[in-house]
């Protein structure tokens, strides 16, 4: 059971929006520098460094009650660190969009108790089940899709990560057909470019984060792949949990509505 005012550490971007959406921010005592949306109530919490690279020291000195970890975005010493001075450390790793469900749930059982947040998850799982069940009521024709998120050198997704799910939903098939595992660098898979597949890919997807893809990049992405059509994607939502897993569907099922 949460006690009455927590004091809530988060170190996922992604989340940190989540708790600001369940009306948690008031309880925030720390984020990373990356937790960056929404811009003005993340700019009066405290930052502790980033999801890598967290100053335990500062975090410490913050006396959380709660800290929020992600398997993929924090490291696993870090996590056992916190271990020594944190009564609650809540571990989340989305793997997919329906995994938000599961999220949401963890967010209502840690703090569940507090006005309001039950019903804001509550209204957020609605959202997700809806959009989800729209995505699965339509026949997608399906594609061979290359999503970077890297380059110098090229960076792409295992097929068993969240963006790479994600895209499934929509008939969009991930490649290299790989699988990277729970966590580590497998999971995003490096690109030499002359792999026969490449060939064989209908669309490039290039997205906003972590690599800042922008116009002037399609031409040099588009020489991987010269029969794919290459795009910039909005990286957010394609990669964030918690309230813009509902967004991103919406989008990409625009996007693939669009080009049918």
């Amino acid at each position: 059971m949460s006690p009455a005012s927590p004091r809530i550490a988060c170190l996922v971007p992604s989340i940190s929006e989540l708790l600001a959406a369940l009306g948690l921010a008031p309880f925030m005592v720390a984020r990373t520098g990356f937790c960056i949306h929404p811009a003005q109530t993340m700019a009066a919490i405290p930052k502790v460094g980033g999801t890598k690279d967290v100053n335990l020291d500062k975090l410490r000195r913050l006396a959380p009650s709660h800290v929020i970890v992600n398997v993929d975005e924090n490291r696993l010493e870090t996590v056992q660190a916190l271990r020594e001075f944190v009564p609650h450390i809540i571990v989340t790793h989305p793997q997919g969009p329906a995994d938000n469900l599961a999220l949401l749930e963890q967010m209502r059982v840690a703090f569940g108790a507090l006005e309001g947040v039950a019903e804001r998850a509550a209204a957020l799982a609605e959202a997700l089940r809806a959009e989800l069940a729209r995505c699965a009521a339509q026949a997608w024709p399906g594609e061979a899709v290359l999503y970077l998120i890297w380059r110098e050198p090229w960076m792409t997704v295992a097929r068993d990560t969240y963006i790479a799910r994600m895209l499934a939903r929509v008939g969009w098939l991930s490649w290299p057909d790989v699988l990277g595992g729970e966590s580590g660098a497998a999971r995003y898979p490096v690109l030499r470019g002359d792999e026969p597949w490449l060939a064989r890919v209908e669309r490039v997807l290039l997205s906003s984060e972590p690599y800042r893809f922008e116009a002037e990049h399609l031409p040099i992405a588009q020489a991987l792949c010269p029969q794919a059509r290459v795009q910039l994607v909005d990286g957010e939502l394609l990669s964030w949990y918690g309230p813009r897993a509902a967004q991103g569907l919406a989008y990409l099922r625009g996007l693939a509505q669009h080009s049918q």
